[in-house]
């Protein structure tokens, strides 16, 4: 058997995609959705094996690996990454899953899972398992995903109030073309609908064991990072993509300063301005700042899963404002840069501005919000309880 690639390998071949995703950003942000030849690059590329279990001929990375390879993603194109980083989160989620849905589910090469953890639909029980009916939004890949994760609450007299999580095929749901945004424009992160979808039993578990990590899997059940509180390395994945974008917007600033002129002013070239230099330097410590923890929060999971250490409430609340602050500094950076950039920045084919909307679009996401999250850590300093499950 082959060894994994190493993270230096992933990030290269992450890097080799850089070019292609950049050449088509307007496409991609026109058509609200990955074109054909990105997705064929990406599966050329097999970085979507990076969070398939080994068991089926995955890598089993470690979160450390995605948040440097994600932003090398971002770098080409932000959209992309959201995707990638779904994809990720999903399907390291899949792996809570019985092995009879996972032997369904990585019969599939290259598979790509979407879904949100919503309860927006219902459920009613029957024989061999459940009949979901529902609409689902913010879909985010779901285009060119296999298979997607669907929750909803049970129905009927002796349901439970706990809602049930859903491995459902893509193919079985109605896709809602409505995604129009100002920002991840290319997520394409549509609403689903499903209308009297049968699920059989093995491809449902209930909330409580997806939130306690309750593994059905009998393979993964005894990896100590299939341990690790769901939301905790899935917020992490999603720093990359941050990381990356302001990185790439401090890049493309840099592209064009010379002999760029500060209009009404006597200045002939922006590079020349000290104002420059002021809004280069704070945009730069902004973004190494947030890549340094976002690098310490994914290493810290990693540490603990090869240490196959628990996780108390104070460390699921802290990795909760790792996300929000990552957001908070790279979209920070990325403002500096956007305002330092003048009019003609928000011509279509400069990438600030898709980059700027993008940023912003992702800060929003309920689980990354930064002032939601850092309002959450500073409840535990002062000794109250979360104000949330969603640990």
């Amino acid at each position: 058997m082959s060894a994994n690639p190493s993270r230096e390998e992933l990030v290269e071949r992450a890097t080799k995609l850089a070019p292609l995703l950049r050449s088509r950003a307007r496409w991609i942000d026109e058509n609200r959705r990955l074109p054909d030849d990105v997705i064929d690059a990406i599966e050329e590329s097999s970085l979507l094996n990076m969070q398939v279990p080994a068991q089926y001929g995955g890598y089993e990375s470690s979160t450390r690996d995605f948040v440097d390879v994600l932003a090398e993603v971002a770098r080409g194109n932000t959209s992309v990454a959201f995707c990638l980083s779904i994809y990720a989160s999903l399907t390291w989620m899949t792996a809570l899953w019985p092995d009879a849905a996972l032997d369904e589910v990585f019969a599939t090469p290259n598979v790509r899972v979407s879904g949100t953890t919503a309860p927006s639909g219902t459920a009613t029980k029957v024989d061999g398992g459940w009949v979901l009916n529902g609409t689902w939004r913010f879909n985010s890949g779901v285009l060119h995903a296999h298979w997607k994760v669907t929750v909803a609450l049970p129905t009927g007299p002796d349901a439970a109030p706990v809602p049930i999580f859903a491995l459902v095929p893509t193919a079985e749901l109605r896709i809602v073309d409505d995604w129009y945004t100002s920002g991840l424009e290319g997520s394409g992160s549509v609403s689903t609908v499903a209308e009297n979808v049968f699920v059989p039993e093995h491809r449902v578990i209930t909330g409580e064991d997806f939130y306690q990590n309750r593994s059905k899997s009998a393979v993964n059940v005894l990896k100590p990072q299939y341990a690790a509180p769901v939301l905790v390395p899935v917020t992490a994945i999603q720093t990359g993509q941050l990381v990356g974008a302001a990185r790439a917007a401090l890049a493309a600033f840099v592209e064009r300063l010379p002999g760029r002129p500060i209009t009404y002013t006597d200045y002939p070239s922006q590079l020349d301005a000290p104002v420059t230099h002021l809004q280069v330097g704070e945009a730069a410590l902004l973004i190494e700042d947030a890549e340094a923890r976002a690098r310490t929060f994914a290493d810290v999971i990693d540490a603990k899963a090869g240490a196959n250490e628990a996780w108390t409430e104070q460390e699921r609340v802290w990795s909760r404002v790792q996300i929000g602050w990552v957001a908070r500094q790279a979209k920070a950076a990325v403002e500096i840069l956007a305002q330092a950039s003048g009019g003609s920045s928000i011509q279509r084919d400069v990438p600030i501005a898709r980059l700027q909307r993008d940023i912003h679009a992702t800060s929003l996401h309920a689980m990354i919000t930064p002032s939601v999250n850092i309002e959450l850590y500073g409840r535990s300093l002062v000794g109250l309880a979360p104000n949330t499950v969603y640990l």
